[in-house]
């Protein structure tokens, strides 16, 4: 089944294909000629994924799924939340999806705070033979002091998902897609499209 997911993000496509494995056909946005920046101007996570497949859906006539995901950090009230992506451009401290400017503002935040939990949210919107459908996939985990490992992209290398005494950036990519946010949406996604 070939199938669009909607996003320019490499490392999130790649890691995408590998939960969904060999029966799907997933390709991006610049597989289909899409090289507009999408607009994610919804104030939840589950309005960003709709936004984003919605446009798929209307300029484009694909059936879709798109994402948007959140760290959710306790001390900080939920940030940075659905802003995560683009948490350290809000305060001037970086260009938009620049990871390291992301951590160094996250951790600096955090300094003076004992509370350290946080979780990982995402949330995947399917519009598929004219519905729309979501999924939510969360990992619980806390805020580590300093980076630690070098794989994964985004905040994974301050993250500990709870229980596994490592970050996510020290873990194999089959060993966090097998309990992430994205690995547990994708997962609902993938029995929801094999049921169908």
């Amino acid at each position: 089944m070939r199938i669009v997911f909607a996003t320019n993000n490499a490392h999130k496509l790649q890691e995408v294909r590998q939960i969904l494995g060999e029966r799907f056909d997933v390709v991006g946005l610049t597989d289909i000629g899409c090289h507009e920046d999408i607009p994610e101007t919804a104030d939840t996570l589950e309005g960003n994924a709709l936004q984003k497949a919605r446009y798929v859906k209307e300029h484009y006539g694909l059936d879709c799924f798109a994402d948007d995901t959140g760290l959710e950090v306790q001390a900080l009230g939920g940030a940075p939340g659905v802003h995560t992506a683009r948490y350290a451009e809000l305060f001037g401290e970086g260009d938009s999806h620049d990871s390291n400017a992301n951590m160094q503002l996250l951790l600096h935040n955090l300094a003076n705070k004992t509370d350290r939990h946080a979780r990982f949210r995402t949330v995947i919107a399917l519009i598929y033979q004219g519905e729309e459908h979501l999924f939510e996939g969360i990992v619980e985990g806390s805020i580590l002091h300093e980076r630690h490992g070098n794989e994964g992209f985004g905040y994974d290398p301050v993250f500990e998902p709870e229980g596994r005494g490592c970050s996510f950036a020290e873990m194999s990519a089959e060993d966090k897609n097998a309990i992430s946010h994205r690995g547990r949406a994708t997962q609902k996604l993938t029995e929801f499209l094999c049921n169908t």
